[in-house]
């Protein structure tokens, strides 16, 4: 029991006293990092393969280490916390970084490896860091303290991005065949980011497109305003305690 305490202490949030699991943090990240290696290379090279290897080795052991410690993560709620942690946000992000490198899952998924899917997978490793961090704990605190705010902003992007598509999409029927065309349209305008690839001819289509580019400025705005005074708020927090 003694022995599980201690794996949970060093494999989860480090404290500030605890050297041995500020080490193992700092290792994670580092063949997090090096997992992503292979991902830089279109060839399959024996040392890249071997890398990949290695470094699911751990992650699998990692992973295993967690959900035996589970019951120290979930508040001592006994069995029951077994059978929760895999379906628990982290866990997932865990196996999704895992199951693309074992040969099982590649040679049984053919038609992802086509598509090239589990190579991508891969990617999602990265955010396996996130735990591992003090400051991505920071920013996880500033998105559930600000959700509110952040979903209003989110509905209110949707409903304007519907609304201009519509708009558009009536406005000028030969510029977009489809609905999607503009409601893709509505959301490159949103961003002000403007490809080009489509785009209103009319005189009354560009007002449209300059007004909708100027209220898409306010918006995006609005959820840097509300993540920057969150992260502010958290950092003086931290300071305090």
């Amino acid at each position: 029991m003694k022995i599980r305490k201690r794996i949970y202490e060093i494999i989860e949030k480090a404290e500030d006293e605890d050297k041995l699991s500020h080490v193992y943090d700092i290792s994670m990240i580092l063949i997090i990092i090096l997992s992503l290696v292979p991902l830089l290379f279109k060839q399959e090279i024996t040392a890249l393969k071997i890398i990949d290897k290695a470094t699911v080795s751990i992650f699998i052991v990692d992973y295993l280490l967690r959900w035996i410690t589970a019951d120290y993560r979930f508040d001592k709620k006994g069995f029951f916390s077994f059978i929760r942690y895999p379906f628990s946000f982290m866990a997932i992000i865990d196996l999704i970084s895992i199951l693309p490198s074992l040969s099982i899952i590649n040679s049984g998924f053919k038609v992802l490896r086509v598509l090239r899917m589990i190579r991508a997978l891969r990617v999602v490793r990265v955010f396996k860091a996130v735990r591992y961090s003090k400051n991505f704990e920071i920013i996880g605190n500033v998105l559930r303290s600000s959700k509110d705010s952040l979903i209003a902003v989110c509905a209110l992007a949707i409903g304007y991005i519907i609304i201009s598509a519509l708009v558009i999409f009536n406005v000028e029927p030969d510029s977009f065949d489809t609905f999607f065309d503009a409601v893709y349209w509505a959301t490159v305008s949103l961003t002000t980011v403007g490809y080009g690839d489509i785009y209103p001819v009319s005189t009354v289509g560009r007002i449209i497109t300059m007004i909708s580019s100027l209220f898409g400025i306010a918006v995006v705005a609005l959820p840097a305003g509300i993540i920057t005074a969150g992260y502010m708020k958290e950092l003086e927090k931290d300071k305090e305690e």
